[in-house]
């Protein structure tokens, strides 16, 4: 069923936009067959019952009881509805844009040269621009079409004015440009990071020429984007980062919450990147801007996708900073809003993580008993959480014993990347040669540590080397 594309795009629409949908189909000035809205409700009933075929003969009989099946006609009618849903999909994001609708009206009012509306539109349009919360690039991308349109006003009065609004239609064109190239740009490089793809953008050295020598601190979705810039080509620097971050806590309210969480994870990942580098503080900045998310209600955990993972790492990061009171209240407060599925699973696990820093270790290994291990990544780290867990209560047949069946599963599961199994295996290495140090021996540490700090790639090698420094 997940081929036919009339069945797939009902399954995302939810009740509220059914509702109007259905309006939508029974509305004359779109759709003037009746045929059409009745299979829309039978195909709604299949979307319910989440069925696996489409009844083709059955649904035909109910809407042409006393005809024969045709599937060519079948194929146009699913056709012709599915062009429907689509234009009501495009219709809601209209409604939703009331100044994209007033330029919309200025254009038509100047394209019929309707001289009694022409204020009154341009007041509309004036109006709601100034009223919008937000002020993304877009933002200039409108106020460059009202400006266009009362240019095309002006071009169609009898009495033409000495000057035109030219400049305000190009001021907000390059505002529109700039911010917009800033922010691809953006996105590349920090694509580039992960995977090495050859982009060509245009003018783009011309573009941070220009922005480095003029003052665009007037325009937040410029000058927030050149600062994000700046934290990628001259991360050394960091000055960058706490100029973003001062920019982030002045103008965030400026952007759509989307586009403001995007934002905020470039300032997240530079903060990873810092640690990642040994600059200590910035686990404590990578905290502060995630309390930061969480304040302004950026962050949305009932998103399937991202919401896990962002619950996950401010908790990790809670402990690691030793905040441990604040870590359970957030589990707390939070955990609701995860996803229903993921929900249960990911306050175990992480209830278990706390338990693990707090040394209740006992505690832990309950916990990890409860967490469902369908989920790879919660299979894979309660596995080292486990191990280390064994290894601080010094039971190290279970240890050991884990350790073995670990490295199978690690080598038979083929769903898990070279680089990140290998990453585990390096850890099972370790925790079994810390198990065979003698504390005081002071020469075996200290080759154990060399040989970790040479090592790329070891899950949990903070913990390995505090463990072995223990030993001194």
């Amino acid at each position: 069923m997940q081929n036919n594309k009339l069945f797939n795009i009902l399954t995302y629409l939810d009740k509220s936009e059914i509702v109007r949908c259905r309006k939508y189909l029974h509305s004359p000035y779109f759709n003037n067959s009746e045929n059409l809205a009745n299979l829309f409700e039978l195909f709604l009933e299949l979307v319910v019952k989440d069925a696996e075929e489409i009844p083709k003969e059955k649904i035909w009989k109910k809407i042409f009881p006393k005809e024969k099946y045709d599937d060519v006609r079948f194929r146009k009618l699913c056709s012709d509805l599915l062009k429907l849903i689509e234009g009501f999909l495009a219709q809601q994001l209209y409604e939703e844009n009331p100044i994209r609708q007033a330029t919309h009206l200025i254009e038509a009012v100047a394209r019929k040269k309707m001289l009694k509306l022409y204020n009154t539109a341009m007041k509309t349009a004036r109006l709601l621009s100034e009223r919008q919360l937000y002020q993304p690039a877009n933002h200039y991308f409108y106020e460059y079409q009202i400006e266009r349109n009362y240019y095309d006003i002006l071009s169609h009065q009898e009495k033409r004015v000495s000057k035109t609004n030219v400049e305000n239609i190009v001021k907000n064109l390059d505002i529109f440009y700039l911010a917009e190239k800033l922010k691809y740009y953006c996105s590349v490089l920090s694509r580039q990071y992960q995977v090495s793809h050859e982009y060509k953008l245009l003018f783009i050295d011309e573009i941070i020429a220009h922005l480095s020598k003029h003052d665009y601190t007037h325009i937040p979705s410029i000058e927030v984007y050149y600062q994000i810039l700046l934290t990628q080509t001259e991360s050394e620097h960091q000055v960058h980062y706490f100029k973003l971050k001062e920019y982030l806590q002045k103008y965030s309210h400026l952007f759509p919450l989307g586009e403001a969480y995007e934002i905020y994870t470039y300032a997240l990942n530079y903060c990873i990147r810092m640690t990642n580098a040994g600059v200590k503080d910035f686990l404590n900045e990578y905290f502060i801007v995630y309390k930061e998310l969480l304040q302004k209600n950026i962050i949305n955990f009932s998103d399937e996708e991202h919401g896990p993972p962002h619950f996950k790492n401010i908790i990790l990061a809670s402990l690691r900073l030793g905040e441990y009171d604040w870590t359970e209240k957030f589990i707390n407060d939070y955990k609701d809003q995860l996803p229903a599925d993921q929900r249960d699973n990911a306050v175990t696990f992480n209830l278990a993580q706390l338990y693990f820093y707090k040394n209740a270790y006992n505690k832990v290994i309950r916990y990890l008993h409860q967490v469902e291990y369908e989920d790879l990544t919660y299979n894979l780290n309660s596995k080292v959480i486990l191990m280390c867990t064994y290894y601080e209560l010094d039971e190290i047949e279970p240890l050991y014993s884990l350790m073995e069946s670990f490295r199978v599963y690690l080598q038979r599961n083929n769903k898990i990347a070279a680089n990140r199994r290998q990453n585990y295996i390096n850890f099972i290495k370790f925790i079994k040669k810390l198990t065979k140090l003698i504390a005081g021996d002071k020469k075996r540490i200290a080759q154990f540590l060399e040989e970790l700090a040479g090592t790329t790639g070891v899950v949990s090698s903070d913990w390995l080397r505090r463990k072995a420094d223990e030993l001194m």
